[in-house]
């Protein structure tokens, strides 16, 4: 089990890396890449990519450190709300496209969230 939760811990990091470091950072590519990102604040978009960013370090660090492992699944259990708030926000908009990588993502981190219980 402790295998499986590191793969999946894994794939969560680098989905978060890479659309947090966009929504944070990159923000025209943002736009380009996510049409939701130019109808909404620039503030908006980088905060929620720092989230994600915050997320992932907290989701990685803890556990693999041994330091506080007990924020891992707070992490987890965090960028599932995230995820299932923009999932909300999608269905808000019809946008019924955009939720099949929500949902999965949303799975993904209620198991590391359950499993790191």
């Amino acid at each position: 089990m402790n295998m499986a939760l590191w793969i999946v811990q894994g794939i969560l990091g680098l989905g978060f890396i890479f659309s947090g470091w966009m929504k944070a950072f990159q923000y025209e590519q943002a736009k380009k890449s996510w049409p939701w990102a130019s109808e909404v604040s620039r503030g908006l978009v980088f905060f929620i990519g720092i989230l994600e960013l915050v997320g992932v370090i907290g989701l990685i660090v803890p556990q693999a450190t041994d330091i506080a492992p007990g924020l891992t699944p707070l992490a987890a259990i965090g960028l599932a709300v995230v995820v299932l708030l923009g999932a909300i926000f999608h269905i808000a908009r019809k946008e019924y496209k955009q939720i099949g990588v929500n949902i999965v993502f949303l799975a993904l981190a209620v198991f590391v969230g359950v499993g790191r219980f």
